[in-house]
C-alpha cells in the first residue's frame, strides 16, 4: 500500500511541475502573439494617418490654427480680467483719554449727602472700582457675603444702576470714587 502511495504522489508531482511548464510556455506564446498584432495594428494606422493628413492637410491646419487662437484668447481674457490684489493702507486714528495727575481727588460731599450713600456704601463702591468680587470685599471688611449683596443693592438704587460697571461708571462722574482706580491682582 505504501509503494502505491509514492508512486501517485510522484506522477502527481510530474503532473504539476509539467502543467506549470505549459502554463509558462502558452503564456509566453499568448504574449508574443499578442505584441507582433499590436505592432501590426500600430503600423496600419500610421500608413492611414499618412493617407488622412495628405487629404485632409488643408482642415489639420485650420482645426490647428484654430485651438492656438482659441487657447491664446482663453489665456489673454483670464489674463486681464483677473483681480488683482489691492493693498489698502489706512490710519487709524484712536484717541484716549489719559489721565493727568493733577489735583488730589475730592470727595463730592453734596452728592454724597443728596444720594444719601452711607460710608459703608462708598467704601463698597471703591471696592467694587478696584474689581474686587463680592467674595473678596467679604473678606476684606469682615463681613458676610449677603451683607455686602445689601450693601450693593442698595448703592445700585441709589445710583440709578443696573450693573456693576454702570455704578462705578456713575460715581466717578459724580466724584464719589477718583478716576484712575487701582486693580488689585
Amino acid at each position: 500500500m505504501r509503494s502505491y502511495r509514492t508512486a501517485c504522489r510522484t506522477k502527481l508531482r510530474v503532473q504539476l511541475n509539467s502543467d506549470a511548464n505549459v502554463k509558462k510556455q502558452l503564456l509566453i506564446h499568448g504574449l508574443i502573439y499578442g505584441l507582433c498584432g499590436g505592432l501590426l495594428i500600430v503600423l496600419l494606422r500610421l500608413v492611414e494617418y499618412r493617407f488622412i493628413v495628405l487629404e485632409h492637410s488643408i482642415e489639420i491646419y485650420g482645426g490647428l490654427i484654430a485651438v492656438l487662437f482659441a487657447s491664446l484668447g482663453i489665456w489673454l481674457g483670464l489674463k486681464i480680467t483677473r483681480k488683482q490684489e489691492v493693498i489698502v493702507e489706512r490710519e487709524l486714528v484712536i484717541e484716549r483719554q489719559v489721565p493727568v495727575p493733577s489735583l488730589p481727588f475730592t470727595l463730592n460731599e453734596e452728592k454724597l449727602r443728596e444720594l444719601s450713600i452711607t460710608p459703608r456704601e462708598l467704601e463698597i463702591l471703591q471696592l467694587i472700582a478696584d474689581g474686587f468680587s463680592n467674595r473678596e470685599i467679604a473678606g476684606q471688611l469682615f463681613v458676610s457675603e449677603n451683607t455686602v449683596k445689601t450693601h450693593t443693592s442698595r448703592l445700585f438704587d441709589k445710583l440709578s444702576a443696573k450693573r456693576r460697571t454702570q455704578a462705578v461708571q456713575k460715581g466717578k462722574e459724580l466724584g464719589l470714587i477718583p478716576e484712575s482706580t487701582q486693580r488689585h491682582s
